[in-house]
């Protein structure tokens, strides 16, 4: 016959070992109910504090260094910076040398037209051309009351005498110009002489009369 210390009553099933020592586990590692407390049994999801503090795990992932945003220069800065090419071409503006035209008047004349044009008729072909520059009377019929003004004179003898006048009666190379010419008589005619030229230089000065010249057949095989 069983043993009745053994077997439960009819029907039920004695519980095993397992089951009768897992409340005692529980109870060993749970918390209490009078006050929370955080339990020592680490689980699945918690991170290992020693491999989430660098200091004390050197395997752990250091934090990477961001360089700093590089901010862009302010409008004044950059119209500073747009400034200094247009200031350095301003500069070298005012450094340039004044033009040859823009001489006083007489000066002009005498020191850089009278040479230019002498030299240029000279290769015309006219060795004997003398010039000279004066204040006078226009030397044409009707313009004896007329006021003295600025003039050029030249003349030669290659073949009977040839004379011109260039005159400046505003005292300004860029002013009104007037043109005479004669051989061996007095003139009659006063030109108008480069008229239509908005800026008279030196070399057009220059041509302009030899053009003059030529055009009356005084130059050259002429």
């Amino acid at each position: 016959m069983a043993d009745p210390t053994n077997h439960n009553q009819a029907g039920e099933v004695a519980p095993s070992t397992v089951d009768k020592q897992a409340p005692s586990v529980a109870e060993e590692h749970a918390p209490s109910t009078d006050s929370p407390e955080a339990t020592d049994i680490p689980t699945a999801n918690a991170p290992d504090p020693k491999a989430a503090n660098p200091e004390d795990n050197p395997n752990a992932a250091k934090p990477v260094a961001v360089p700093p945003k590089r901010e862009k220069p302010a409008a004044a800065d950059k119209a500073a910076v747009d400034e200094k090419p247009a200031a350095a071409a301003k500069a070298a503006k005012k450094e340039k040398a004044p033009s040859v035209e823009d001489k006083p008047f007489v000066e002009f004349i005498e020191q850089d037209y009278l040479p230019a044009l002498q030299k240029a008729i000279a290769q015309q072909g006219v060795q004997d051309l003398q010039v000279s520059f004066a204040k006078q009377k226009v030397p044409i019929t009707g313009f004896e009351s007329a006021q003295e003004c600025w003039q050029i004179i030249g003349s030669w003898k290659e073949i009977g005498l040839r004379q011109f006048n260039l005159y400046f009666p505003e005292e300004d190379i860029q002013g009104k110009k007037g043109f005479s010419c004669n051989e061996g008589k007095k003139p009659s005619t006063l030109e108008s002489f480069l008229i239509d030229e908005r800026k008279i230089t030196l070399d057009l000065l220059v041509f302009g009369l030899v053009q003059r010249l030529d055009g009356q057949k005084w130059l050259g095989i002429n």
